[in-house]
């Protein structure tokens, strides 16, 4: 990892810090938004290559294990605590 990102990751990190802020928090409507707007910006980058293949990589990795995370992630499975 180097020590100065370019313009186009640092954008990656920051969705990347809502996307872990959200799970955090348990906002499973906005991480999986955000997810999403990750494997957008992501395959915009791929398709301009602005990426170098290495850092394109580690992204990559990190958006397969959230969307990993988030299958299943919804409130909808939640059941009420009066029932």
């Amino acid at each position: 990892m180097g020590w100065f990102k370019s313009k186009e990751e640092k954008e990656l990190d920051e969705i990347i810090a809502k996307v872990q802020m959200n799970m955090s928090n348990n906002y499973k409507d906005n991480a999986i938004a955000d997810v999403k707007e990750l494997a957008k910006v992501l395959e915009q980058m791929k398709q301009q290559g602005v990426l170098k293949e290495k850092v394109l990589a580690r992204y990559q990795a990190t958006l397969d294990t959230f969307q990993q995370q988030i299958v299943g992630y919804s409130h909808k499975e939640q059941k009420p605590y009066w029932h």
